[in-house]
């Protein structure tokens, strides 16, 4: 794979994980407990020898960027090849300073392409969760004499919607692209990983793409299927989009279960991330952990079941967390408990709380494709008072305190916000990096 250069598209911001992503991008977006979303994207690289990388990033791109660095974790700190960030830039004049699609962002980064003279370009996104080997696919690329291979896979009819759907040959040629098509003509989706013959991708950039028509989707492999050899890679292994809230905890959720189909544990094929330097994990005398993914540093005093537990996490004697992502230095105080939901970084729920009450699935009044199905959501630095309920399918903002809580029994549905967390929510990036410094 030495003549292979990886571009992973890692600025996207995510709306649909919600205020999740409103201090982040979404592949900086904490998984596993552990990790991060980027992380396998940029594993399964190293992992299939390709260690010249780019990472295209634009929406809030510092807490990314302080977690990918030089690229050590991933041994990608090197003279030659390594990781390079690539950022926004100023181009020719009259030209946006922003990527303005998926193709766009490579069309800015031709000149980064050239420098490296590679045989094939390999385009990830940097928010899917998969293992997967490059280089068998990279191979079937070179064997077809392709110009572009796109790697696919079926969803349920139901998802389809959300992707690519493509149509090929006997031979595996593809004969059909249609991009999130509202009435989809078949469930097998484009995965978002493309193999290019290298001049071939930079013949089609410069004629296709501008900043009107920016997307790989829609303006690329359209015309490339009328004109050049585009074929079809079915990969049949373990491979999420974690696009939405849902599929994003339940994701983490199937990680618990006695033997997940995505192995974690597999020596052969590491999950590399930068990891934060904390003591090990800590069970009280009272403690109670079942099906759980439990990371370093917490602190286990009351009962832990089905959830993914995040480096830092204290929960108190007497509380319970159950079917929940709970992410990094969370506190729960003694007596509360926490049903079906996502908790994001330093939160402080109080004692006698209780949150993921009740049968009543009332959607979301501001989010009610998002939120349906009982799951409630939490953001950064939120502060529950004690003894408050929230029923199910609610949205906190950052920075909520206990002064925002008017009443101390949520109804389902609801959304609690705070000044700071709504100008976070609505793209105010200098108030994230005031808040994140």
């Amino acid at each position: 794979m030495k003549n292979t250069l990886a571009l992973i598209l890692a600025g996207g911001r995510g709306t649909r994980l919600d205020i999740l992503s409103a201090h982040r991008a979404k592949p900086s977006v904490p998984f596993a407990g552990k990790f991060r979303l980027i992380d396998f994207a940029l594993s399964n690289c190293v992992n299939s020898e390709i260690y010249d990388v780019g990472v295209l990033t634009q929406y809030l791109p510092l807490s990314l960027n302080n977690h990918i660095g030089i690229g050590k974790p991933w041994d990608l700190d090197r003279r030659r090849g390594g990781v390079t960030i690539l950022q926004p830039f100023k181009g020719k004049p009259g030209s946006t300073d922003w990527y303005e699609g998926t193709a766009h962002a490579i069309y800015k980064n031709r000149s980064f392409i050239r420098s490296k003279s590679p045989d094939n370009v390999l385009i990830l996104s940097g928010d899917h969760v998969y293992d997967m080997d490059y280089g068998k696919m990279i191979d079937f690329h070179r064997e077809n004499g392709a110009d572009l291979t796109i790697a696919a896979q079926p969803v349920p009819y139901e998802e389809a919607s959300r992707f690519g759907i493509l149509d090929h040959t006997d031979d595996w040629k593809v004969k059909a692209f249609i991009e999130k098509p509202e009435d989809p003509p078949s469930n097998l989706a484009s995965m978002g990983i493309y193999v290019f013959e290298t001049n071939k991708l930079l013949e089609v950039l410069e004629k296709y793409c501008s900043e009107e028509d920016s997307d790989f989707g829609h303006h690329i492999i359209p015309p490339m299927i009328r004109d050049d050899a585009v074929y079809l890679y079915a990969f049949d292994d373990y491979w999420k989009d974690v696009g939405t809230l849902e599929a994003y905890w339940q994701t983490n959720l199937d990680l618990t279960t006695q033997i997940p189909e995505l192995n974690l544990y597999n020596k052969n094929w590491k999950l590399h991330t930068r990891s934060e330097e904390k003591p090990p994990v800590k069970f009280g005398d009272n403690s109670i952990a079942s099906n759980s993914l439990i990371s370093n540093g917490s602190i286990i005093n009351g009962k832990v079941e089905n959830s993914v537990i995040s480096p830092g996490v204290y929960i108190e004697e007497g509380a319970v967390v159950k079917n929940s992502v709970i992410f990094n230095d969370t506190v729960v105080r003694k007596n509360s408990v926490v049903d079906k939901a996502i908790i994001d970084k330093e939160v402080e729920i109080k004692e006698n709380c209780k949150i993921g009450v009740g049968d009543d699935l009332t959607p979301n009044e501001d989010k009610p494709d998002l939120l349906y199905n009982g799951l409630n959501v939490i953001a950064k630095r939120a502060v529950i008072p004690e003894g408050t309920t929230i029923e199910r399918n609610c949205r906190i903002f950052s920075y909520v305190g206990i002064e925002n809580f008017k009443d101390k029994h949520i109804k389902s549905g609801s959304t609690l916000t705070s000044e700071v967390g709504q100008k976070v929510a609505e793209g105010d990036e200098d108030q994230v990096r005031e808040l994140n410094t």
